[in-house]
């Protein structure tokens, strides 16, 4: 491990987070944890707007503000629970690419109080391969262009969700083309126009490395849009063409409210065999744990490595702790309905402040616990705006591509299948899974059978059978 201008400690606090140890001070701390809070308080937006609204198999939706204050409360305690228990200053919320996977891969088979519980079996898995130490070989089983492409391809699905939300891309309701632009090939609404403006303000911002860029611009979206809306009454997209999509940008009531925490508790676990087999939810939870794997894994990687707090190898201090309570985390956004809790990568804007402690994590999930009784003010941001954010981070996401070399074809068809196949068959887990198979098949045939590792081979198996679950389940009568 690396440290920078290490000093004597200066108290409890400081002999606890090893502050002055890592070349740090509380005050630094302090700032490091606000801007983290900063950087990712856009989640208390964005992930509602990507769980709400979304009906279930039977028909049930889950509501905006209960939503937002149940992602609130389970980023401020595993925050705070990871700052505590780790030391590291890596802040959590509910992940990004796993909330859009349970929002239009896992309701479409399922409750979403059955989804919650496969969230919460899910962390189970995760705490159990963590503590066994299991975790970290599969990680370093599974080739680093795998890991990236999913990356990058659930920026493109990321991406692709938000230009569809914002009415910028649409149905053509036409065999070719299936998609278009807007309305005619021209954005012709006014909501659509604001996701322009707001993605060019937030990609400015973000380009010109302002703290909070996507929070300002999803801010400014929201006022521009509130004027907007009471200028011209354009009213919901459901009573006039031209409205909004879910939330109309409209003030009313209080900003101040008690939070809604109605949705704590409301999981299932009595899965209905009746309508959905058990390879279908063996294959939900299979990808449910892969996503949250190595997403977790790279970031937290990705984060010590900026800390200077990674040695050679990559490991960082109470690597395992820190892997057993990510698996926490999914428990936990389980349990709340506000999908699994993990490490962000926007926890690097509090480092580069000089953040090296969980101390900044205290000071982050003490502000999400604040946080939660304002949604009331998150309730007035409409689609078009929060969709400027997903085509954002979906962007970030994609520069992992950078790091992928993309000369040999055996490395090249496995990612671009699964950067192609995850956004154009809105899914997450086929992404994957085309992926795996395309890996194993092209490398195996082409004189690399040796360099697969066994774990692929059954990991592409799985696949094959989730792919052929269809025939499969009528070939057993389940």
């Amino acid at each position: 491990m690396n440290t920078t201008q290490s000093r004597a400690p200066q108290g409890a606090i400081d002999r606890f987070f090893d502050i002055s140890r890592r070349g740090s001070t509380i005050g630094t701390e302090v700032r490091g944890g606000l801007v983290t809070f900063v950087t990712m308080a856009y989640i208390v937006i964005l992930n509602p707007i990507i769980l709400s609204g979304k009906p279930d198999v039977a028909g049930t939706t889950l509501d905006f503000a209960a939503v937002s204050a149940a992602t609130a409360l389970t980023a401020g305690v595993m925050t705070i629970l990871f700052g505590l228990i780790t030391r590291l200053p890596f802040a959590f919320a509910a992940g990004l690419g796993i909330n859009a996977f349970v929002a239009f891969g896992v309701v479409g088979e399922v409750t979403w109080a059955e989804a919650m519980a496969l969230v919460m079996i899910n962390g189970v898995i995760i705490v159990l391969l963590a503590a066994t130490g299991l975790r970290k070989l599969i990680f370093d089983a599974v080739p680093v262009q795998l890991k990236l492409a999913i990356t990058v391809a659930i920026g493109l699905f990321i991406a692709f969700i938000g230009f569809v939300n914002s009415g910028f891309v649409t149905s053509t309701g036409q065999a070719s083309p299936p998609v278009g632009l807007g309305v005619g090939g021209s954005v012709a609404s006014v909501p659509t126009l604001m996701f322009v403006i707001t993605l060019l303000l937030t990609g400015i911002l973000v380009a010109r490395k302002v703290k909070g860029g996507m929070l300002i611009g999803i801010v400014t979206g929201t006022v521009l849009s509130i004027v907007v809306e009471a200028i011209w009454h354009l009213g919901a997209a459901t009573e006039n063409p031209g409205g909004w999509g879910l939330t109309v940008p409209a003030l009313s009531g209080s900003p101040v409210s008690v939070p809604d925490l109605s949705l704590i508790g409301a999981v299932d676990f009595g899965f209905d065999l009746g309508k959905v087999s058990i390879v279908t939810l063996v294959m939900l939870v299979f990808t449910l744990v892969f996503s949250n794997f190595f997403d977790a894994m790279g970031t937290m990687t990705g984060l010590a490595k900026e800390a200077n707090l990674a040695d050679a190898k990559g490991d960082f201090p109470r690597i395992k702790s820190a892997l057993i309570v990510e698996g926490v985390g999914a428990i936990a956004g389980g349990a709340t309905s506000s999908s699994s809790a993990t490490v962000f990568v926007e926890s690097g804007s509090g480092i580069g402040e000089g953040a090296r402690t969980g101390l900044a994590n205290v000071v982050t999930g003490l502000v999400f616990l604040l946080a939660m009784f304002f949604t009331p003010l998150t309730s007035i941001v409409p689609t078009e705006v929060a969709a400027a954010a997903l085509v954002i981070v979906g962007a970030m996401m994609l520069s992992q591509i950078a790091h992928i070399d993309l000369t040999d074809f055996r490395v090249l068809l496995p990612v671009f299948l699964t950067a192609t196949v995850m956004p154009l068959t809105y899914s997450i887990a086929n992404g994957i899974g085309a992926g795996f198979i395309s890996w194993v098949l092209v490398n195996a045939l082409s004189g690399r059978v040796k360099q697969i590792s066994p774990l692929l081979w059954v990991v592409a198996g799985g696949f094959v059978i989730f792919f052929a679950r269809g025939p499969l389940e009528a070939l057993l009568g389940v």
